[in-house]
């Protein structure tokens, strides 16, 4: 997919000959070189359609220089770990869904590369000094579908074995079967535990009306099997749940579909169930440039900050799910984010 879309990538001067913008451009040879001075003469550009870039979105090799690692944000599950952080290498994501929040969070198409991942090592290694850190390095980007040419996973994956007080998720919705058993060589079965993989899943129906270019949901589950049979821990997110009329009987054939696959439940790590939710000034900036889009126009309530459905559309929505869970998986394995 990456193949085709970046015809052009763009490179800062400072860091046009290092040794990972060399490594990158090997493995794209068809894509036309552009040096720039900064990346934001080109991400941060005003008067941008950031809908036509995603349709034919290049590629842009960075130097992030500002602060690399975040405490984890309030809309997200934090699965009882009190040190939670995450980390963003890239910007942006391959995939296209229509309810990401990143198309309110970026003006721009483009996926930005920050190549000086070593940087962002040190880093958390400062943090490590303190505390143990639980860090989602996957959030504003899916990594596992640009391993093929960041290798940043199979990075994270040898850094993390080898300190102790790590432990990283990896969120996914990507079905490369291949490259997560290449990524379970890295570490041995035992320490690949430290390695969560967070395959977030929907109904078919949710898949092929709100996520363009992801994977079906059973190639997702192929790839969760692989996450498992390769000893990494594994994670189903359900998160963030789409309202749907059927929604009930949309939900209820994927759970069919996942017992039918994944036979055994204590395989799985946990699982996490919420339903869409996203700060006031993401939602604007997602209707200004989507007006014709179901999911940004819904009439959501505001609280605190943050829109989600309304009436208690969405505690109705995550309790049904969670019933059909506890019909096959222990409920201390069920993380709601409204208990976070």
């Amino acid at each position: 997919m990456f193949h085709k879309a970046f015809s052009h990538i763009y490179i800062e001067e400072e860091i046009v000959d290092t040794g990972c913008v060399c490594e990158l451009l090997e493995k794209l040879p068809n894509a036309e070189p552009i040096v720039i001075g900064h990346y934001k003469d080109i991400f941060g550009r005003h008067g941008m359609d950031a809908n036509l870039q995603n349709q034919y979105p290049q590629l842009i090799l960075a130097k992030n220089r500002e602060k690399k690692i975040y405490k984890g944000s309030p809309v997200c599950q934090s699965f009882g770990n009190h040190y939670f952080y995450y980390t963003s290498n890239v910007k942006n994501c391959i995939y296209h869904c229509e309810y990401c929040y990143l198309r309110g969070m970026y003006p721009c198409g483009h996926v930005v590369i920050f190549t000086n991942l070593e940087d962002t090592f040190e880093e958390v290694e400062k943090i490590l000094c303190e505390h143990p850190v639980y860090l989602c390095v996957s959030y504003d980007t899916d990594l596992l579908a640009l391993e093929k040419i960041t290798g940043f996973l199979a990075r994270w994956i040898a850094f993390c074995g080898s300190h102790p007080d790590l432990q990283i998720e990896i969120r996914t919705k990507c079905s490369k079967v291949e490259e997560i058993q290449r990524l379970s060589y890295i570490l041995n079965p035992r320490a690949n535990q430290k390695i969560i993989f967070a395959f977030t899943l929907s109904p078919d129906k949710i898949i092929r009306t709100y996520e363009r270019g992801t994977p079906g949901l059973t190639g997702r589950l192929k790839a969760v099997k692989q996450s498992i049979e390769c000893g990494f821990s594994t994670r189903l997110c359900f998160d963030p749940m789409i309202y749907e009329r059927d929604y009930p009987s949309l939900y209820q054939e994927m759970i069919s579909t996942i017992r039918r696959a994944i036979p055994d439940p204590d395989q799985l790590l946990d699982v996490s169930i919420g339903s869409f939710r996203i700060s006031g000034e993401y939602l604007k900036n997602m209707r200004k440039n989507g007006r014709d889009s179901v999911i940004a126009n819904f009439p959501y309530e505001l609280t605190n900050g943050f829109y989600h459905y309304p009436y208690g559309l969405d505690r109705q929505m995550e309790q049904y799910l969670k019933k059909l869970l506890m019909d096959f998986l222990p409920e201390q394995k069920i993380f709601l984010w409204q208990e976070e």
